[in-house]
């Protein structure tokens, strides 16, 4: 019985060893024309004799995995096109150029051939919908996802579809701690930006008006704003008024948040964030510093910045990247503020798919993007903000053009907010979105508005949540 038992033992640690070193090399963990471990080495490693060690790496030899090299060792070699792994990869189709995806995967591809990355561009609109659709059907195994559409996942009861991911010291705590569920990081930070100013410089030049700075209240920005107005010709400020990573931050800066009562209902009249959104809804009712035209979406009010028909816009880093070859003399500087000074944070960041069947070179790929070499190749090479912590603190020779006050983000750290500091889930803000539109615009005056918020949010919810 011993006996058979000790057989039994030697197959399971063979077929370990045959399995590892197959996995290592169709992975890339273990590179092409790279040698495998010395065989004295395997025979520790798997407590297995000489013969069988050579007995397994002769099967890894029949499938064409490596080549024995006489008197220098086993080398990996180049995969034919069967042993090639396909994962799939899920991301908004402006982040691309943005980021410079197809590079990034083209270095991925020449460092680990034997994991072929299929990109998948996904529409920006409902992306947080399509992308929860196709994890579920397997269409994607790694996807690009921010931390309001990973609370999507959280109040659906679908983070189930994410894969734990090792949480990574060298990445700043607030960038992880928005992607963690159930004492698991589900989603590796890969690149972020607060919402910030973006100005034409030469516009404030020729007006002769100040740059804005970290004083500036948003009185200051009305004011001068009618400056750089110019009739029939620009405005002085916009902003894609239905984002909602726009319009919360004048709630986020009344320093109030959305608080249910002993009763357990939500009050609207008599607070704070009243006075947020009066303050936006005095900004764009002058008309001759804000456009009232309907944008579509913030690429809309980009267009018109690079077209020189607005000279200050309310955007993130992601945007500047558009920048990189326009005209403008552009430059950012910190929102203006109110009661504070917050802003939203955004975080991009990178996920798996727990139904993936390549789940390892799925964690291939999202320790490839998170490396400190890729990632100081987006900090060299774009206006991105890497999640890396070491990475966004680099200081060497600049590749490309970088506004004057680009690192200032460094410095407006304890300014950062997410959306889900005003105590509302992303359902609920969703839900009251329409009435905020409707007061900010002028359609609705104060009580009504309050109580029609209140009514939207102390309805009770049976259905579950609809992304969009």
């Amino acid at each position: 019985m011993e006996k058979k038992r000790g057989r039994k033992h030697f197959r399971e640690r063979l077929e370990e060893m045959i399995h590892t070193l197959r996995e290592d090399i169709i992975s890339g963990k273990l590179a092409i024309d790279t040698y495998l471990p010395s065989e004295s080495d395997l025979e520790s490693r798997f407590q297995l004799s000489n013969s069988s060690v050579r007995k397994g790496l002769e099967v890894l030899v029949q499938e064409s995995l490596i080549v024995k090299i006489p008197r220098v060792g086993n080398r990996v070699t180049s995969p034919a096109p069967e042993q090639v792994t396909t994962i799939r990869f899920g991301y908004q189709n402006n982040a691309g150029n943005q980021i410079g995806m197809d590079e990034l995967l083209e270095q991925f591809h020449k460092r680990y051939p034997h994991v072929q990355v299929q990109p998948l561009e996904l529409p920006t609109s409902r992306y947080g919908h399509a992308i929860m659709e196709y994890m579920e059907a397997e269409m994607l195994d790694v996807v690009m996802i921010n931390n309001n559409n990973f609370e999507d996942f959280v109040e659906n009861d679908s983070t189930s579809l994410l894969e734990p991911l090792p949480v990574l010291d060298e990445y700043y705590p607030f960038l992880t701690e928005p992607f963690r569920s159930g004492g698991e990081t589900l989603v590796q930070p890969f690149i972020f930006s607060p919402v910030i100013l973006c100005y034409n410089r030469d516009h404030f030049r020729e007006m002769k008006v100040p740059e804005p700075d970290s004083s500036w209240t948003w009185m200051e920005l009305f004011r001068q704003a009618s400056k750089l107005a110019v009739k029939n010709e620009r405005f002085g400020f916009y902003f894609h008024l239905p984002s909602r990573n726009r319009w919360p931050v004048f709630m986020l800066q009344t320093g109030d948040s959305f608080a249910p009562g002993t009763d357990g209902k939500y009050v609207m009249c008599g607070t704070k964030l009243v006075d947020g959104l009066e303050m936006c809804r005095e900004l764009i009712t002058q008309t001759d510093i804000f456009p009232m035209v309907l944008s579509e979406s913030n690429a809309d009010v980009e267009a018109l910045f690079l077209e020189g028909k607005v000279s200050v816009i309310m955007t993130t880093y992601f945007f500047l990247n558009e920048l990189r070859k326009a005209k403008p003399s552009f430059d950012v500087a910190p929102l203006p503020g109110f009661v504070n000074s917050n802003t939203l944070l955004v975080i991009s960041g990178l996920a798996v798919n727990s139904k993936s069947r390549h789940k390892e070179a799925s964690h291939l790929l999202v320790q490839f993007l998170a490396s400190y070499e890729t990632q100081l190749h987006i900090r060299r090479t774009t206006l991105n903000i890497p999640a890396h912590r070491l990475v966004s603190e680099w200081q060497g020779e600049e590749q490309i053009y970088r506004p004057s006050r680009f690192f200032m983000y460094r410095e407006i750290i304890p300014t950062f907010r997410l959306i889900q500091d005003l105590g509302l889930q992303n359902r609920q803000l969703k839900d009251i979105q329409r009435e905020v539109l409707l007061y900010i615009s002028g359609f609705l005056e104060s009580d009504a508005f309050c109580k029609n918020v209140e009514t939207v949010l102390n309805k009770k919810r049976t259905a579950p949540a609809v992304l969009s």
